[in-house]
């Protein structure tokens, strides 16, 4: 969103207002991986980030106004999805992705940090919502392609076995804490990709029975 109306921080300038950018939203995430969403200070990350605090009450305003900013440029910087040839190739990739992602020390306390702020805050939960949106429709044509070459049931929805992918890992992350490990993320695409290939994406019509 660039222009007259946009949120604040959420345009994309240039020079030194983006290395002003750059610096609060690292500090953004330090503090939210050190003390969590609720302990977030705009005093704290203007003197982490070396800015000044009307520059943040600015630009952005309030904590959950950087926290959705942050979510935004996690999702422009993200890794572009793969084209291996296969559908199980592809999602084996994105699984393994969603697997490192959420197993580096840093991006897995993040994301852990703003998940639980988006159960009680509305922007951050909108944010986050938005951010998912974007990884999975920059994935889903590797189930449109999929369905192109014959290997999925034509009516197959691309942004449920996407998802579908990610859902175990995020479970063992959030929930249960089993090993996060790489068995566990190719469990998840084969899993993915056997269900696609059954038809269950793609309603009663596509089903193999």
């Amino acid at each position: 969103m660039t222009g007259e109306g946009a949120e604040p921080g959420t345009t994309r300038p240039g020079g030194r207002t983006a290395r002003v950018r750059a610096a609060v939203l690292q500090a953004t995430g330090d503090a939210l991986v050190e003390k969590g969403f609720a302990a977030l200070d705009l005093a704290d990350i203007a003197r982490r980030a070396d800015v000044g605090k009307t520059t943040l009450y600015r630009r952005w305003g309030t904590t959950a106004a950087l926290v959705a900013d942050l979510l935004v440029d996690m999702a422009e910087q993200s890794l572009p999805r793969a084209d291996t040839g296969t559908l199980l190739g592809d999602l084996q990739a994105n699984a393994l992705l969603v697997r490192r992602t959420l197993t580096d020390p840093r991006q897995g306390e993040l994301f852990k940090a703003m998940i639980t702020a988006a159960t009680c805050d509305e922007r951050t939960a909108a944010a986050l919502h938005r951010f998912y949106e974007i990884r999975i429709a920059e994935w889903a044509p590797c189930v449109e392609q999929a369905v192109e070459r014959g290997e999925v049931p034509e009516g197959t929805d691309a942004h449920e076995v996407i998802r579908a992918v990610s859902a175990p890992l995020y479970y063992r992350l959030l929930a249960s804490g089993d090993p996060l490990d790489e068995a566990a993320a190719h469990r998840a695409a084969e899993a993915a990709t056997a269900a696609a290939r059954a038809g269950v994406y793609a309603g009663e019509a596509g089903r193999v029975v």
